[in-house]
């Protein structure tokens, strides 16, 4: 980022603050989508039935869970190649 100006450092800051938000709305509603078909199976009410809220709680956190588990993973492997000199594209 050092051969970009003032002005190019902004922009390529917004638009990668706007790739996140984006990626971030991308994987919540998937997360939605997901535990929803996985749950939810009786329209026969207009609320959540006892079973499908417990269904839909542990179907979250266990996406939580694992994406938490992901990014330590990643955090791991990234300190161990910064320890070695090994970052991809230096």
């Amino acid at each position: 980022m050092e051969a970009l100006n003032q002005n190019e450092q902004r922009e390529l800051q917004t638009r990668m603050e706007k790739k996140q938000i984006k990626e971030f709305m991308t994987m919540y509603s998937k997360l939605v989508q997901n535990c929803f078909d996985s749950c939810v199976n009786d329209f026969t009410s207009k609320s959540l039935h006892t079973r499908e809220e417990n269904c839909v709680m542990r179907c979250v956190d266990k996406h939580q869970k694992a994406s938490e588990r992901v990014s330590l993973r990643f955090q791991e492997q990234n300190a161990a190649l910064m320890q070695s000199g090994q970052l991809p594209g230096r």
